[in-house]
């Protein structure tokens, strides 16, 4: 998948594992020695034999009032005593064509660990009927219908009910929470917390990953409400009705309801996640007061928890099983008891694993870096300590085309080469300064970590309306002029901001990065990402000036502090 939106899957599988995946369902579905024997290829045969013995798989459809049907699958525990019954959970379907099947890599380690298992695709998705509707009120009642339908059956115990879910399952299963006690504990991998915050950022679409969804969707599938939405987006007419309909299909909407139910909450995300915004599913995380846990882990969107949908080991899962067992009384995890706190991976280290009580914990204090113009005979301007550095102009041209510095050169697929130890490289010493303005620090004497939150202050005047301005913070080497990216954020101005000075504070994402001894850190400011806009956009060229007038000095905020 592109940075323009282009996709096959945010959770892209194989043709490997499809057939991995296909060939686990007719062993479920037959469980005879020819069908459990195909899959001795993946060395999970032993696996099926076990599972054939103590659970029964069944795929069901699930007739909604409105005559909707929903695709699904049920496992349950055989031989139960009498009266025995077990703790159930709810898996809706993540945004792929296969629907809830992703999850059949699931199913043998949530039975044998004692649970009634049903997954569900949500209406319009894979083979369930019915329009899109964006995890909104029809799909929170939808989820009701299911837990009606499964309590009936033999052998759910009706107190005890989880819900597990990636992507837009984890959407799904948060926002029913909301409105049905029922649920006890949700395990929410690569959630979203604000949905008008995953899409409009400081004022700026994020267009690439909004056009991502829109196609995974399919616009042909979506209800009139959800394609109109869709046209106000493209226009960039973000009105009430755009707000409305992100108010009420966001988590953070019912944080009452959360601590009022004192619901148990698992939410996992990624440091470079490029389709749902971070901070948000950090303040959502923070204003719980029910049992909460935090995992941020290197990556994108989906990356991390990839492997344990397939029934490998992944740390989203394993803890999603532990977080079930504990607040419903299973035993498919570990037989460890979770820990209530914030769990992180450092940027391009997956094995690596910290932990802290809470957020605030977790971020360290900002040490401020000043904005400054560039010393005698260099051009870039530079990141200082000490005094304040007001008085210099930084001019660069906004042409409707940026400089080879992006978010990502593609949604989820770069963070995955990240996971795997291969971050993209940018090239410093080709930025084109006439298009972005880059301020350096001088090479750092020690190694240093980046931990927490970071915020910029810039004064801009841009001579366009809707101009916008993406900050990116970059590890570069000053050997070799190579670079890795640690965050970044966007930053658009409004009509009434053209042509006249404007200070603007702003957020840049949360970090958990080291940054090596002798390398520099790097603040580019440019004028266009493909991230933010559309290929097709025409842009006159036009000057933005940066500036730091005395009173309201340009700063970069950042949690950095000596490496131990």
């Amino acid at each position: 998948m592109s940075a323009d939106g282009t996709t096959d899957a945010l959770f892209a599988l194989s043709a490997e594992d499809l057939a991995r995946l296909d060939a686990i369902r007719e062993a479920l579905l037959d469980p005879s020695p020819r069908r459990i024997g195909r899959l001795d290829q993946w060395g999970l045969a032993d696996e099926y034999e076990i599972y054939a013995e103590i659970g029964q798989y069944s795929e069901v459809s699930l007739t909604m009032a409105d005559g909707t049907v929903l695709d699904a699958s049920l496992s349950v525990p055989k031989n139960l005593a009498p009266g025995q019954a077990c703790p159930a959970v709810v898996l809706p379907a993540p945004l792929i064509g296969i629907g809830h099947r992703a999850y059949l890599g699931m199913i043998t380690r949530w039975t044998q660990g004692g649970y009634v298992v049903l997954a569900y695709s949500q209406r319009g998705l894979a083979k369930s009927t019915g329009e899109i509707h964006v995890a909104g009120p029809q799909d929170v009642a939808d989820a009701t219908e299911v837990i009606n339908w499964l309590v009936a059956q033999d052998g759910v115990d009706p107190d005890r009910i989880g819900f597990f879910g990636a992507s837009y399952g984890a959407g799904t299963s948060l926002l029913a929470a909301a409105q049905d006690r029922r649920i006890k504990a949700v395990a929410g991998t690569s959630a979203w917390a604000d949905l008008f915050a995953s899409l409009y950022e400081n004022g700026t679409r994020h267009v690439a990953a909004f056009e991502a969804l829109v196609k995974l969707f399919g616009e042909d599938r979506c209800s009139p409400e959800f394609r109109e939405i869709i046209q106000k987006i493209r226009a960039n007419t973000i009105d009430d009705e755009v707000r409305e309909f992100a108010r009420v299909r966001s988590p953070r909407t019912y944080l009452s309801q959360y601590n009022d139910s004192n619901t148990a909450i698992l939410l996992t995300t990624t440091w470079h996640e490029t389709i749902f915004s971070v901070p948000a599913v950090i303040d959502f995380h923070n204003n719980l007061t029910s049992p909460k846990t935090l995992l941020v882990q290197v990556g994108d969107h989906g990356n991390p928890e990839l492997p344990g949908l397939a029934g490998l080991i992944a740390k989203p899962t394993a803890m999603a099983y532990r977080w079930m067992d504990h607040h419903l009384g299973g035993t498919a995890g570990d037989g460890e008891s979770p820990r209530f706190d914030v769990r992180s991976e450092q940027m391009f280290q997956p094995l690596s694993d910290f932990r802290h009580a809470a957020w605030d914990d977790f971020a360290l204090p900002k040490k401020r870096f000043h904005l400054a113009d560039a010393a005698a005979g260099q051009s870039d301007g530079r990141l200082v300590e000490g005094d304040a550095a007001a008085g210099w102009t930084r001019s660069v041209k906004a042409t409707g085309t940026g400089t080879d510095i992006v978010v990502a050169p593609q949604l989820v697929q770069t963070g995955l080469s990240e996971r795997l130890g291969l971050p993209h490289t940018y090239k410093t010493a080709e930025i084109d300064r006439g298009l972005a303005a880059v301020f350096t620090t001088a090479p750092l004497a020690q190694s240093w970590l980046i931990q927490g939150d970071l915020e910029l202050r810039l004064t801009v005047t841009p001579q366009q309306a809707d101009a916008t301005i993406v900050a990116y913070l970059l590890e570069n080497n000053p050997v070799t002029n190579r670079a890795n990216i640690i965050t970044s954020a966007p930053y658009t101005f409004t009509a009434e901001q053209a042509g006249r000075a404007t200070t603007v504070t702003f957020p840049l994402q949360p970090a958990h990065y080291p940054v090596q001894r002798g390398r520099q850190l790097q603040l580019v400011i440019d004028t266009h990402d493909p991230f933010f806009t559309y290929d097709n956009a025409t842009t006159p060229v036009f000057t933005i000036d940066i500036t730091s007038p005395t009173g309201a000095e340009s700063y970069l905020d950042i949690p950095l502090h000596p490496a131990e």
